[in-house]
């Protein structure tokens, strides 16, 4: 079964719900199964269940079909998002545009020039697509 992997944060802000809905769209389009992702990070635990994830993400957007909730602990978000997506085997990745600045300014430590659909493509064999806080998607990036 495909799968469409949304990574968003808690509490659920606004450009999460819009990276949530994007998420929930691909998801019924494609007939796909949905992990929504929260990284809880060690350094700022807030002690992030399963269950507070879904409660929050439901009072923003609804009940969700075929939705799985995780919540993982790590040092780095992005690591760890990368390393769900892999553990996953993911089809699609829907990410906001801030995380998409986020992973932009981590390999720009590692690259003088980043090129993030590049380096993406070199670490994930998923389409991610990056959803603006408005909820507007660009285009799926295969990689």
């Amino acid at each position: 079964m495909t799968l469409v992997v949304v990574p968003v944060r808690y509490p659920v802000t606004a450009h999460s719900e819009a990276t949530l809905r994007e998420g929930v769209r691909v998801a019924e389009e494609r007939d796909a199964a949905l992990t929504v992702l929260h990284v809880d990070l060690y350094q700022n635990s807030g002690g992030v269940s399963r269950s507070d994830l879904k409660r929050a993400v439901e009072s923003r957007i609804g009940r969700v079909d075929r939705a799985r909730y995780v919540v993982r602990r790590g040092f780095l978000v992005e690591e760890t998002i990368l390393e769900e997506i892999v553990a996953e085997d993911a089809d699609v990745v829907v990410i906001g545009s801030k995380q998409a600045g986020r992973w932009r300014r981590m390999v720009q430590k590692l690259l003088s020039d980043p090129d993030i659909d590049s380096y993406l493509r070199g670490q994930l064999d998923c389409t991610v697509i990056t959803v603006d806080g408005s909820g507007d998607a660009g285009d799926g990036v295969d990689v």
